[in-house]
Protein backbone atom coordinates (compact mmCIF):
# COMPACT_ATOMS: atom_id res chain seq x y z
CA UNK A 1 0.00 0.00 0.00
CA UNK A 2 0.95 3.38 -1.04
CA UNK A 3 -0.10 6.65 0.69
CA UNK A 4 0.98 10.18 -0.89
CA UNK A 5 0.95 12.98 0.92
CA UNK A 6 1.53 17.08 -0.16
CA UNK A 7 2.42 19.47 2.32
CA UNK A 8 1.95 17.22 5.14
CA UNK A 9 3.70 16.88 8.75
CA UNK A 10 5.13 14.61 10.81
CA UNK A 11 1.86 13.96 12.62
CA UNK A 12 0.19 13.39 9.39
CA UNK A 13 2.77 10.78 8.71
CA UNK A 14 1.75 8.86 11.87
CA UNK A 15 -1.28 8.95 11.41
CA UNK A 16 -1.26 7.64 7.95
CA UNK A 17 1.07 5.02 9.33
CA UNK A 18 -1.17 3.91 11.91
CA UNK A 19 -4.62 3.72 9.31
CA UNK A 20 -2.10 1.91 6.45
CA UNK A 21 -1.40 -1.09 9.28
CA UNK A 22 -5.25 -0.90 10.09
CA UNK A 23 -6.00 -1.31 6.40
CA UNK A 24 -3.84 -4.66 5.22
CA UNK A 25 -4.99 -6.18 9.02
CA UNK A 26 -1.05 -5.83 10.81
CA UNK A 27 -1.74 -3.37 13.34
CA UNK A 28 0.95 -4.46 15.75
CA UNK A 29 4.60 -3.15 15.08
CA UNK A 30 7.49 -6.27 14.66
CA UNK A 31 10.18 -3.55 13.59
CA UNK A 32 13.66 -3.67 15.37
CA UNK A 33 15.19 -0.33 14.58
CA UNK A 34 14.94 2.87 12.54
CA UNK A 35 16.74 2.87 9.83
CA UNK A 36 17.26 6.24 8.25
CA UNK A 37 18.58 7.19 5.07
CA UNK A 38 19.98 10.54 3.83
CA UNK A 39 20.20 10.86 0.44
CA UNK A 40 19.38 12.30 -3.04
CA UNK A 41 16.99 12.12 -5.75
CA UNK A 42 19.79 10.70 -7.50
CA UNK A 43 20.53 7.55 -5.47
CA UNK A 44 17.90 7.28 -3.59
CA UNK A 45 16.12 4.36 -5.88
CA UNK A 46 19.52 2.39 -5.19
CA UNK A 47 19.66 3.21 -1.54
CA UNK A 48 16.13 2.01 -0.85
CA UNK A 49 15.99 -1.01 -2.76
CA UNK A 50 19.35 -2.12 -0.80
CA UNK A 51 17.54 -1.31 2.25
CA UNK A 52 14.38 -3.34 1.67
CA UNK A 53 16.48 -6.17 0.72
CA UNK A 54 18.22 -5.92 4.38
CA UNK A 55 15.20 -5.76 5.88
CA UNK A 56 14.08 -9.64 5.65
CA UNK A 57 16.68 -9.98 8.07
CA UNK A 58 16.48 -7.04 10.17
CA UNK A 59 12.38 -5.75 10.17
CA UNK A 60 12.68 -1.94 10.29
CA UNK A 61 11.01 1.49 9.58
CA UNK A 62 12.96 2.92 6.75
CA UNK A 63 13.11 6.55 6.49
CA UNK A 64 14.51 8.42 3.39
CA UNK A 65 15.22 11.73 3.68
CA UNK A 66 15.29 13.88 0.36
CA UNK A 67 16.68 16.92 0.64
CA UNK A 68 15.43 18.46 -2.57
CA UNK A 69 17.91 21.95 -4.31
CA UNK A 70 15.73 25.22 -4.31
CA UNK A 71 16.59 27.17 -7.50
CA UNK A 72 15.82 30.38 -6.53
CA UNK A 73 15.45 32.94 -3.87
CA UNK A 74 11.69 32.44 -3.64
CA UNK A 75 11.60 28.47 -3.41
CA UNK A 76 14.49 28.64 -0.46
CA UNK A 77 11.78 30.66 1.34
CA UNK A 78 9.28 28.62 1.28
CA UNK A 79 9.42 25.50 3.28
CA UNK A 80 7.39 22.56 2.40
CA UNK A 81 7.08 18.46 3.49
CA UNK A 82 5.62 16.22 0.62
CA UNK A 83 5.61 12.37 1.99
CA UNK A 84 4.69 8.76 0.54
CA UNK A 85 4.17 6.18 3.09
CA UNK A 86 4.57 2.78 2.11
CA UNK A 87 3.30 -0.60 3.71
CA UNK A 88 2.87 -3.90 3.22
CA UNK A 89 4.34 -5.66 0.18
CA UNK A 90 5.82 -2.40 -1.23
CA UNK A 91 8.18 -1.81 1.73
CA UNK A 92 9.72 -5.04 2.58
CA UNK A 93 9.05 -6.88 6.04
CA UNK A 94 8.55 -3.17 7.21
CA UNK A 95 7.45 0.18 6.60
CA UNK A 96 8.92 2.83 4.73
CA UNK A 97 8.22 6.50 4.62
CA UNK A 98 10.12 8.60 2.08
CA UNK A 99 10.48 12.60 3.08
CA UNK A 100 11.35 15.60 0.25
CA UNK A 101 12.00 18.53 2.15
CA UNK A 102 11.97 21.89 0.68
CA UNK A 103 13.39 25.33 0.83
CA UNK A 104 14.30 26.05 4.55
CA UNK A 105 13.31 22.82 6.11
CA UNK A 106 16.13 21.26 4.32
CA UNK A 107 18.18 22.81 7.28
CA UNK A 108 15.90 21.04 10.21
CA UNK A 109 15.46 17.54 8.75
CA UNK A 110 16.05 16.23 12.05
CA UNK A 111 12.84 17.91 13.45
CA UNK A 112 10.57 16.04 11.04
CA UNK A 113 12.29 12.54 11.07
CA UNK A 114 12.63 13.01 15.54
CA UNK A 115 8.64 12.24 15.70
CA UNK A 116 8.84 8.86 13.05
CA UNK A 117 11.32 7.24 15.41
CA UNK A 118 10.13 3.97 16.55
CA UNK A 119 9.93 4.61 20.70
CA UNK A 120 12.33 2.70 22.25
CA UNK A 121 14.41 0.97 19.21
CA UNK A 122 17.64 1.57 17.75
CA UNK A 123 18.13 4.44 15.18
CA UNK A 124 20.95 3.88 12.66
CA UNK A 125 21.86 6.20 9.88
CA UNK A 126 22.75 6.04 6.30
CA UNK A 127 24.33 7.70 4.29
CA UNK A 128 25.10 6.32 0.68
CA UNK A 129 26.92 9.48 -0.80
CA UNK A 130 27.80 12.68 0.53
CA UNK A 131 28.26 12.19 4.09
CA UNK A 132 29.37 14.94 6.84
CA UNK A 133 33.08 14.63 7.78
CA UNK A 134 31.72 14.65 11.31
CA UNK A 135 28.91 12.22 11.19
CA UNK A 136 27.62 12.03 15.23
CA UNK A 137 28.12 16.32 15.01
CA UNK A 138 25.10 16.29 12.42
CA UNK A 139 21.49 16.93 13.29
CA UNK A 140 20.96 13.90 11.86
CA UNK A 141 23.54 11.69 12.81
CA UNK A 142 23.31 12.42 16.45
CA UNK A 143 20.03 11.16 16.33
CA UNK A 144 21.37 7.46 15.87
CA UNK A 145 23.21 5.12 17.79
CA UNK A 146 25.34 3.97 14.72
CA UNK A 147 26.34 5.95 11.53
CA UNK A 148 27.28 4.54 8.40
CA UNK A 149 28.88 5.56 5.26
CA UNK A 150 30.78 4.33 2.16
CA UNK A 151 33.81 5.80 1.42
CA UNK A 152 34.10 4.02 -2.02
CA UNK A 153 31.12 6.32 -3.42
CA UNK A 154 33.30 9.58 -2.06
CA UNK A 155 35.69 11.41 -4.97
CA UNK A 156 38.83 11.39 -2.74
CA UNK A 157 37.84 8.21 -0.73
CA UNK A 158 41.66 8.73 0.88
CA UNK A 159 41.15 12.33 1.93
CA UNK A 160 37.81 10.86 3.05
CA UNK A 161 39.34 8.69 5.44
CA UNK A 162 41.62 10.80 7.21
CA UNK A 163 38.16 12.83 7.98
CA UNK A 164 37.00 9.89 9.04
CA UNK A 165 39.59 9.03 11.65
CA UNK A 166 39.72 12.75 12.71
CA UNK A 167 35.72 12.97 13.48
CA UNK A 168 36.07 9.28 14.36
CA UNK A 169 33.20 8.92 17.25
CA UNK A 170 31.97 5.23 18.63
CA UNK A 171 29.07 4.26 16.47
CA UNK A 172 31.06 5.06 12.57
CA UNK A 173 31.61 2.59 10.75
CA UNK A 174 32.26 2.02 7.12
CA UNK A 175 31.07 0.12 4.41
CA UNK A 176 34.73 -0.33 2.92
CA UNK A 177 35.39 -1.73 5.92
CA UNK A 178 32.09 -4.02 5.86
CA UNK A 179 33.91 -5.48 2.36
CA UNK A 180 36.67 -6.58 3.80
CA UNK A 181 35.07 -9.02 6.76
CA UNK A 182 35.57 -12.30 4.79
CA UNK A 183 38.98 -11.36 3.99
CA UNK A 184 40.25 -10.63 7.61
CA UNK A 185 38.42 -13.83 8.83
CA UNK A 186 40.16 -16.16 5.99
CA UNK A 187 43.68 -13.79 6.95
CA UNK A 188 43.26 -14.64 10.76
CA UNK A 189 41.97 -18.69 10.12
CA UNK A 190 45.28 -19.07 7.95
CA UNK A 191 47.51 -17.84 10.32
CA UNK A 192 46.38 -19.54 13.15
CA UNK A 193 47.27 -22.96 11.05
CA UNK A 194 51.01 -21.13 10.62
CA UNK A 195 53.30 -21.16 14.17
CA UNK A 196 56.20 -18.60 12.44
CA UNK A 197 56.88 -15.23 12.58
CA UNK A 198 55.30 -12.44 10.26
CA UNK A 199 57.84 -10.38 8.27
CA UNK A 200 56.08 -7.97 6.63
CA UNK A 201 52.72 -7.80 4.07
CA UNK A 202 51.27 -6.52 0.69
CA UNK A 203 48.23 -5.46 -0.08
CA UNK A 204 47.13 -5.18 -3.63
CA UNK A 205 44.01 -3.85 -5.37
CA UNK A 206 42.41 -1.11 -7.01
CA UNK A 207 44.45 2.42 -6.47
CA UNK A 208 40.92 4.19 -5.71
CA UNK A 209 39.42 1.54 -3.10
CA UNK A 210 39.51 2.30 0.22
CA UNK A 211 39.12 -1.29 1.36
CA UNK A 212 42.87 -1.63 0.28
CA UNK A 213 43.68 1.01 2.57
CA UNK A 214 41.65 -0.22 5.82
CA UNK A 215 43.06 -4.18 5.29
CA UNK A 216 46.47 -2.61 5.00
CA UNK A 217 46.41 -0.88 8.31
CA UNK A 218 44.36 -3.98 9.88
CA UNK A 219 47.30 -5.47 9.19
CA UNK A 220 49.65 -2.85 10.24
CA UNK A 221 48.31 -2.37 13.21
CA UNK A 222 47.27 -6.25 14.61
CA UNK A 223 50.81 -7.24 13.10
CA UNK A 224 52.98 -4.20 13.66
CA UNK A 225 54.87 -5.09 10.23
CA UNK A 226 55.43 -3.28 7.15
CA UNK A 227 53.05 -3.37 4.89
CA UNK A 228 53.44 -2.69 1.32
CA UNK A 229 50.57 -1.48 -0.78
CA UNK A 230 50.79 -1.99 -4.42
CA UNK A 231 47.98 -1.15 -7.38
CA UNK A 232 46.05 -3.57 -9.53
CA UNK A 233 43.54 -3.33 -12.52
CA UNK A 234 41.33 -4.89 -9.98
CA UNK A 235 38.71 -5.97 -9.55
CA UNK A 236 38.65 -4.28 -6.22
CA UNK A 237 40.98 -5.92 -3.49
CA UNK A 238 42.76 -8.85 -5.76
CA UNK A 239 45.45 -10.21 -3.34
CA UNK A 240 47.19 -10.20 0.50
CA UNK A 241 50.82 -11.55 0.55
CA UNK A 242 52.37 -12.18 4.48
CA UNK A 243 56.12 -12.66 3.92
CA UNK A 244 56.67 -15.26 7.11
CA UNK A 245 60.28 -17.30 8.10
CA UNK A 246 58.84 -20.37 6.67
CA UNK A 247 57.62 -18.75 3.31
CA UNK A 248 54.48 -16.70 2.00
CA UNK A 249 50.78 -16.92 2.99
CA UNK A 250 49.40 -16.04 -0.26
CA UNK A 251 45.38 -14.94 -0.59
CA UNK A 252 44.74 -14.00 -4.14
CA UNK A 253 41.49 -13.24 -5.75
CA UNK A 254 41.49 -12.69 -9.35
CA UNK A 255 38.32 -12.31 -10.57
CA UNK A 256 35.99 -11.14 -7.96
CA UNK A 257 34.67 -14.34 -6.91
CA UNK A 258 36.87 -17.38 -6.30
CA UNK A 259 39.96 -17.11 -4.26
CA UNK A 260 43.02 -18.91 -4.05
CA UNK A 261 44.64 -19.56 -0.80
CA UNK A 262 48.91 -20.52 -0.85
CA UNK A 263 50.11 -22.06 2.72
CA UNK A 264 54.02 -22.74 3.19
CA UNK A 265 54.06 -26.54 3.42
CA UNK A 266 50.48 -27.13 2.01
CA UNK A 267 48.56 -27.94 -1.02
CA UNK A 268 46.84 -24.58 -2.74
CA UNK A 269 43.00 -24.60 -1.90
CA UNK A 270 40.16 -22.50 -3.80
CA UNK A 271 37.79 -20.54 -1.05
CA UNK A 272 34.92 -18.62 -1.91
CA UNK A 273 35.77 -14.78 -1.34
CA UNK A 274 33.06 -13.36 -3.75
CA UNK A 275 32.17 -9.37 -3.85
CA UNK A 276 28.89 -8.85 -1.91
CA UNK A 277 26.28 -6.04 -3.00
CA UNK A 278 25.25 -3.36 -0.88
CA UNK A 279 22.43 -5.19 0.09
CA UNK A 280 24.77 -7.39 2.17
CA UNK A 281 26.66 -5.38 3.16
CA UNK A 282 24.03 -3.25 5.48
CA UNK A 283 22.78 -6.50 6.46
CA UNK A 284 25.72 -7.22 8.16
CA UNK A 285 26.32 -3.88 9.73
CA UNK A 286 22.77 -3.75 11.18
CA UNK A 287 23.18 -6.88 12.88
CA UNK A 288 25.72 -5.20 15.49
CA UNK A 289 25.16 -1.86 17.07
CA UNK A 290 27.77 -1.89 19.53
CA UNK A 291 30.98 0.37 18.58
CA UNK A 292 33.28 -1.41 16.38
CA UNK A 293 36.90 -0.62 17.92
CA UNK A 294 38.84 -2.90 15.40
CA UNK A 295 37.34 -0.34 12.89
CA UNK A 296 38.45 2.28 14.84
CA UNK A 297 42.18 0.92 15.51
CA UNK A 298 42.81 0.38 11.76
CA UNK A 299 41.39 3.62 10.99
CA UNK A 300 43.50 5.39 13.54
CA UNK A 301 46.88 3.40 12.98
CA UNK A 302 46.67 4.50 9.11
CA UNK A 303 45.31 8.13 9.12
CA UNK A 304 48.56 9.83 9.81
CA UNK A 305 50.70 7.84 6.98
CA UNK A 306 48.35 8.09 3.67
CA UNK A 307 49.67 11.05 2.45
CA UNK A 308 53.29 9.39 2.60
CA UNK A 309 55.54 7.07 0.69
CA UNK A 310 57.47 5.58 3.35
CA UNK A 311 56.27 5.82 6.63
CA UNK A 312 58.60 3.75 8.95
CA UNK A 313 61.44 1.40 8.55
CA UNK A 314 60.45 -2.27 8.44
CA UNK A 315 60.82 -4.30 11.93
CA UNK A 316 63.98 -6.09 12.74
CA UNK A 317 64.06 -9.32 10.71
CA UNK A 318 65.80 -12.83 10.83
CA UNK A 319 69.61 -12.16 8.18
CA UNK A 320 67.63 -14.94 6.22
CA UNK A 321 64.49 -13.08 5.71
CA UNK A 322 64.19 -11.19 2.11
CA UNK A 323 61.75 -8.42 3.20
CA UNK A 324 64.13 -6.49 5.72
CA UNK A 325 64.12 -3.69 3.22
CA UNK A 326 60.59 -3.19 2.39
CA UNK A 327 59.43 0.41 3.11
CA UNK A 328 55.77 2.36 3.10
CA UNK A 329 53.53 0.93 5.08
CA UNK A 330 50.48 2.29 3.67
CA UNK A 331 50.81 4.10 -0.16
CA UNK A 332 48.85 7.49 -0.57
CA UNK A 333 46.69 5.51 -3.10
CA UNK A 334 47.89 8.01 -5.93
CA UNK A 335 48.01 5.40 -8.56
CA UNK A 336 51.94 5.44 -8.26
CA UNK A 337 54.51 3.50 -7.17
CA UNK A 338 57.08 4.34 -4.56
CA UNK A 339 59.73 7.00 -5.59
CA UNK A 340 62.94 5.61 -7.32
CA UNK A 341 65.78 5.58 -4.81
CA UNK A 342 67.64 8.84 -4.66
CA UNK A 343 64.57 10.98 -5.97
CA UNK A 344 63.67 13.98 -4.02
CA UNK A 345 60.36 12.26 -2.30
CA UNK A 346 62.42 9.26 -1.62
CA UNK A 347 65.14 11.16 0.06
CA UNK A 348 62.35 12.95 2.40
CA UNK A 349 60.78 9.88 3.03
CA UNK A 350 63.59 8.09 4.22
CA UNK A 351 64.62 10.78 6.40
CA UNK A 352 61.22 10.79 7.81
CA UNK A 353 60.46 7.68 8.51
CA UNK A 354 60.49 5.96 11.82
CA UNK A 355 61.30 2.58 13.44
CA UNK A 356 58.79 0.27 13.85
CA UNK A 357 59.36 -0.86 17.60
CA UNK A 358 61.40 -4.05 18.51
CA UNK A 359 59.65 -7.42 18.92
CA UNK A 360 56.57 -6.00 18.12
CA UNK A 361 55.61 -8.80 15.46
CA UNK A 362 52.84 -11.26 16.28
CA UNK A 363 51.78 -14.49 14.45
CA UNK A 364 48.13 -14.26 14.48
CA UNK A 365 46.06 -11.26 12.93
CA UNK A 366 43.11 -12.11 15.24
CA UNK A 367 39.82 -9.79 13.75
Amino acid sequence: MKIDLTETTSSKINSALVQARRDIGTPAIGMVLTLVIVTDEENAYDALKSANDASHEHPSRIIVVIKRVSRSPRSRRDSRLDAEVRVGADSGTGETVVLRLHGELVNHAQSVVLPLLLPDAPVVVWWPEGAPSDLAGDPLGALGQRRIVDTYACEDPLNDLAARSRFYAPGDTDLSWTRITPWRSMLAAALDQQNVRIVSATVEGESDNPSCELLAMWLGERLQVPVERSFSQGPGLTSVRLVTTDGQVVLNRADGGLATLCLPGQPDRAVALKRRDTAELLAEELRRLDPDNTYESALKFGVDRLGHEVDFAPAAASPTSTATDRTAAVDSGTGQGPEPAGSPAATRAKSASKPAPKGATTKKAAS
